[in-house]
């Protein structure tokens, strides 16, 4: 007996929903450290994420404001 496992129109469908959950926030986030929104696309792959993540934890400053005020 075969077995398909294969990721078929619902796997794609749960990638596609959870592509979006991952990448929305990102494009929100992003812009705001300076950073173009496109490259929320990166947040697509788990290490992407992990180093978007990382990106704008460390940035010196976020929405136009210094850390020495």
């Amino acid at each position: 007996m075969m077995t398909n496992y294969g990721m078929g129109a619902g796997g794609l469908l749960w990638f596609a929903i959870f592509a979006a959950l991952l990448v929305v926030p990102f494009w929100r986030i992003l812009p705001r450290s300076g950073i173009p929104s496109w490259v929320a696309l990166l947040a697509i792959i788990p290490l992407g994420a992990i180093i978007l993540l990382w990106v704008v934890a460390f940035k010196d400053q976020l929405g136009g404001r210094s850390g020495q005020d």
